[in-house]
């Protein structure tokens, strides 16, 4: 038989039957083959990721945070290093990841890498750098150390430079005195040379009217009169200035106002010679003060001149003259006195630097060397 020989026309027919098979096939086969890449891509299988963290002396740290980050998902967890500084992480996405450890007083440290389906990925010990920060410690003195700085500062005052002027404070807040730091304090004003030469115009001034004329004339008589002023000003500075002001926790320092009107300045002025704080900070009569004249009036009895002894009379009569000289005194220093004395302390509000020594106290407390810096 005769092989016959398609026409054109036939040719063309199949082999667009055929584009349309291969077409046909293709739109079918491309899901499977999708479907064969994400069963490869099903079959990866998790990584597991572990490491150690040490300090900077190689020795293992317990409790840091390792937070774990996946790169592509942006997910993250954490968990904590145990006491041989290990952690680890299972169940990994296979991909990049990011690794970020902290510890307070340490530096934070990071680590990147990429995990491959089923690796049991190990990191390279991580040591962890001590922080570099600054350290501020602050030192607050107590009060016998506050106190003892600002006696310091008053031992300064004196008017004009000269009179000794230790019994006033410019510190409104004051630390109260330790009965210590009382008799310190009436032992200086005592012995003090300026006192000694006050002692000596009022001997020659009583002499010159020879008042308590029973001690008489000349270097004895003199001598006498100076003998009982100084034992009535030591008498009356320590007993109402020291024992006390101890026994009834009383402030015998006069504490200056300075602020105000002047009718409210007078008014607090005289009221400090029968007022004053007590060493809770409180203001209470001022029985130290009141009964200190009194006694300091008692002494001398025992020994002015006979003819001048006037008993209760006298011991009254002192009293009072003490009271009013320091009514007298406290007006001088709260409009006039300040004025001339050069070393007055300023008023603080700050109660951790109440004198401006305070700053040189808080120095000595601190280590060596942190007072450097270093």
């Amino acid at each position: 038989m005769a092989n016959r020989i398609a026409s054109p026309r036939t040719i063309r027919k199949s082999a667009i039957a055929f584009l349309l098979l291969i077409l046909v096939f293709a739109s079918y086969s491309a899901p499977c083959l999708a479907q064969d890449e994400g069963r490869e891509t099903d079959r990866q299988q998790p990584a597991t990721l572990r490491g150690k963290v040490v300090d900077p002396s190689g020795s293992p740290v317990q409790g840091a945070r390792v937070r774990l980050t996946l790169g592509t998902q942006g997910s993250s967890t954490e968990t904590l290093t145990n006491e041989d500084g290990l952690f680890s992480f299972s169940h990994v996405a296979p991909e990049a990841f990011r690794l970020e450890i902290t510890l307070q007083g340490f530096a934070a440290q990071t680590f990147s890498g990429l995990l491959h389906s089923g690796e049991p990925f190990t990191v390279p010990q991580i040591t962890l750098a001590v922080a570099s920060e600054s350290i501020e410690v602050v030192v607050t003195p107590n009060q016998v150390q506050v106190a003892e700085e600002q006696i310091k500062e008053q031992e300064k005052q004196r008017v004009l430079g000269v009179i000794p002027n230790f019994y006033v404070t410019y510190v409104r807040d004051a630390a109260p005195l330790t009965p210590k730091q009382k008799f310190e304090l009436a032992w200086k004003s005592t012995i003090d040379p300026v006192n000694f030469a006050i002692t000596g115009a009022i001997a020659g001034i009583q002499q010159a009217q020879n008042d308590f004329s029973g001690y008489g004339q000349g270097a004895e008589g003199y001598a006498k009169r100076f003998g009982a002023a100084y034992a009535g000003s030591a008498a009356s500075t320590f007993i109402g200035g020291a024992v006390l002001p101890s026994l009834l926790k009383q402030d015998p320092r006069y504490f200056y106002k300075g602020t105000g009107t002047g009718r409210s300045r007078v008014l607090y002025a005289l009221a400090n010679a029968v007022i004053c704080k007590g060493d809770n900070g409180r203001w209470q009569p001022n029985y130290s003060s009141i009964l200190g004249s009194l006694a300091a009036g008692g002494i001398a009895n025992l020994y002015y001149p006979a003819q001048d002894r006037n008993g209760l009379s006298l011991t009254a009569e002192t009293a009072l003259i003490g009271i009013g000289a320091t009514a007298a005194t406290n007006l001088l220093q709260e409009f006039v006195i300040r004025k001339f004395t050069p070393a007055a302390s300023s008023s603080n509000p700050d109660p951790a630097a109440k004198t401006p020594k305070v700053q040189n106290l808080i120095s000595k407390l601190l280590p060596k060397p942190l007072r450097e810096g270093d």
